[in-house]
């Protein structure tokens, strides 16, 4: 690392402390690795809770030479991170993660947010060597209560079946493509069981059950404004949690739908849902694109 590199890594790195410490500055901070002790999935929870709790050592979790960002409304590196909070105004920030896995060298988190404004988001971590090297994210604004009673949070937390990980997302992944994107309603059936209590649903605008679920896509296409799934982009899961990132068209607007399941006894039996519009690559912080897996 050149000296100007490195001084250039000294400033962001000590900036991004001075944004994330506590109100207390007498308590002395510690330059050993504090990350030996921790699983990737307590890290990434750390640095998404962080962002509330402003906890001086989660900086320490990510690289600060290589962080690739696909949120596009932010800056590549610790340097756009640091910007954004930088922005929030004292005290607004929220971040409660309600439920977490891990598959492989990935995170996954849902999370409540009061990021400049109440929102709820899935955030995607990758590491390497023990640190954050890429992220990823899909926030929605907090909605009232579904028809069904339902917030986009509640429900299901316990990550569960371990053993049946692969089995689990081949189902999902099958699902996206059958259903999601070739559209074939017919075998829904291999998927959702039909009774209405055997599917319950998280999106704010959609009841429980298939029939929910038939009467909201029906809608949309009778508006001609379908949805349509045009392509998957990573399917991440761990037990009976599957996540699954695709591309596509809501609204009549260029989107990202992150969908993730909870499975029991090889049928999808709860959803939860994210929908963000994707913006014009002029209006882009960073070159990365929004998904990139």
């Amino acid at each position: 690392m050149t000296t100007s590199n490195r001084l250039k890594h000294i400033l962001i790195t000590a900036s991004l402390l001075s944004l994330m410490a506590c109100s207390s500055t007498s308590e002395e901070t510690t330059m050993s690795d504090p990350t030996q002790s921790m699983t990737n999935l307590q890290k990434a929870v750390a640095v998404i809770s962080s962002i509330e709790t402003g906890d001086k050592t989660a900086i320490a979790y990510i690289n600060p030479e290589n962080y690739t960002q696909h949120n596009l409304a932010v800056a590549d590196g610790l340097a756009g991170f640091g910007a954004v909070l930088h922005q929030l105004p004292e005290g607004s920030a929220k971040a409660r993660v309600t439920r977490a896995f891990q598959d492989g060298d990935y995170t996954v988190t849902h999370t409540e947010y009061n990021f400049f404004g109440p929102k709820v988001g899935f955030d995607v971590f990758r590491f390497e060597d023990g640190k954050i090297v890429e992220h990823w994210d899909n926030l929605q604004a907090i909605a009232p209560l579904n028809p069904s009673g339902r917030s986009q949070l509640d429900g299901a937390t316990e990550v569960t079946d371990l053993d049946k990980t692969d089995a689990n997302k081949a189902i999902v992944t099958d699902f996206v493509e059958t259903i999601l994107m070739n559209g074939d309603m017919s075998k829904i059936g291999q998927f959702i069981d039909s009774e209405d209590s055997d599917y319950i649903q998280h999106n704010p605008a959609i009841t429980d059950g298939l029939s929910g679920l038939g009467k909201a896509l029906g809608e949309l296409a009778a508006a001609d404004m379908p949805m349509v799934v045009s392509k998957n982009h990573a399917i991440l899961g761990q037990g009976n949690f599957v996540l699954s990132i695709n591309e596509g068209t809501f609204m009549n607007q260029h989107v990202a739908f992150y969908d993730l399941f909870r499975l029991r006894n090889g049928k999808i039996v709860e959803h939860w849902d994210t929908i963000e519009t994707i913006p014009a690559p002029s209006e882009w912080q960073n070159p990365n694109g929004k998904f990139g897996f």
